[in-house]
């Protein structure tokens, strides 16, 4: 086989390691939340992408022998030996092992705003089925390795092992798709500017301008690199930064935490905040549900099973 880590972690025998922390008072933003290895020989292993929960995670798992099926919306695949599989939940998938079939694997599940950005990018470069090089795959073993024997045991570590593998993924996929990686450097330049721009208007004209690029084009570019239109992405920054005003800064009025979060208008602010949240921003803050929101945006429960 040639790679000591895969061996190393294939002669520690069939396991499961759930990666399961106290939350701290800082976000990481890149999280294992499981991570082993299998071998499957019936038709009890069965995923399906939509019944796991509103929480977004990812899956990245390699194929050591044998195979297994996958239906990615509405087309279908034959995941053989050598290949690795990414998919995000929740998200139109099904993956699955049919009777009396055979498949070995390696897996490492992760959340957090960037590891769901960079495997959403890769994903509409290369689809969920990938060809990684030998030695890609022998460092993402050393980390799940890692993390099942100990490496998981602390927030950081664990948070610099998932990001580590995430990081591992990126330059196998796009250190050989110049073109992708330069347009993702370009987003990146797009996303530190919304970030440090959210109190003033943020039309997609503007954005397309900062990247250098068409209207037409940027809209494709970054709705492939972070999953949605960039009106949306806008969208979702400005109420996350009105969650931790509300939650943070009580000295001031939910007008002025409209206004610091880009909403000119406090009565649209309202409203929008109650569609994504189901309460009013006075609500939110009095009850304080900001604990409950999770990466995208959104007020969801807690991540269950993430694999």
């Amino acid at each position: 086989m040639g790679n000591s880590m895969l061996k190393r972690l294939i002669e520690n025998g069939p396991v499961m390691r759930t990666v399961s922390l106290p939350r701290g008072r800082h976000s990481l933003h890149t999280m294992p939340t499981s991570t082993g290895y299998e071998i499957r020989t019936d038709a009890t292993y069965d995923w399906d992408g939509r019944k796991r929960g509103q929480t977004p995670f990812t899956v990245l798992q390699h194929t050591i022998s044998g195979a297994g099926n996958l239906r990615y919306e509405t087309r279908n695949y034959r995941v053989r030996e050598g290949e690795t599989l990414l998919v995000l939940v929740p998200h139109n998938h099904r993956y699955w092992l049919e009777q009396d079939g055979r498949w070995e694997f390696f897996w490492i599940s992760m959340n957090g705003e960037e590891a769901l950005r960079i495997h959403k990018a890769i994903l509409a470069t290369t689809g969920p089925i990938l060809n990684l090089k030998p030695e890609t795959i022998e460092r993402l073993a050393d980390c799940s390795l890692r993390l099942i024997s100990g490496g998981a045991d602390a927030p950081g570590s664990a948070s610099a092992i998932a990001y580590e593998s995430a990081m591992v993924l990126y330059d196998d996929v796009f250190g050989s798709h110049p073109v992708f990686s330069q347009e993702y450097r370009t987003m990146q330049h797009v996303i530190d500017h919304i970030a440090t721009n959210l109190a003033h208007p943020l039309p997609v004209e503007k954005l397309a301008e900062v990247s250098g690029l068409s209207r037409a084009h940027f809209s494709r570019v970054f709705a492939a690199s972070e999953g949605m239109p960039p009106a949306e992405f806008v969208l979702r920054k400005r109420l996350q930064r009105a969650t931790k005003l509300l939650t943070k800064a009580a000295h001031l009025s939910v007008k002025e935490v409209a206004v610091m979060s880009g909403f000119e208008d406090p009565n649209y602010f309202a409203k929008v905040f109650r569609r994504y949240f189901g309460a009013s921003p006075t609500e939110f803050r009095t009850t304080g549900m900001y604990s409950s929101i999770a990466s995208n945006g959104r007020a969801t429960p807690d991540a269950g099973q993430a694999r």
